[in-house]
């Protein structure tokens, strides 16, 4: 039964999204709640070539395969959200 619009939760931060262990779980997760519009617009990835550097970084595989299935339940690129991730906590770390 899905949940009227006005009546779910809203979700600013991804941290706010717990790991499911069904996809049962996680569709009752999201008959509840809804992403915030800017929280869906920061997750867009703008390249700016000019300042961008390709950098290489190695992943234990099993990391790397448990970050491209989040990523995916997100529909998002996997490479754009590790750099998400790290602009958030580099944000994190310069407010502290």
């Amino acid at each position: 039964m899905a949940e009227n619009p006005a009546t779910l939760r809203v979700i600013a931060r991804w941290r706010e999204v717990p790991s499911f262990d069904s996809d049962e779980e996680e569709a009752a997760f999201w008959a509840g709640h809804q992403l915030d519009a800017r929280l869906m617009q920061q997750s867009l990835h703008r390249p700016d070539v000019r300042e961008s550097t390709t950098i290489t970084l190695r992943f234990d595989p099993r990391m790397l395969s448990r970050i491209k299935r989040v990523a995916r339940r997100r529909y998002l690129n996997y490479q754009s959200m590790i750099k998400q991730w790290l602009s958030e906590r580099l944000e994190q770390e310069l407010r502290e």
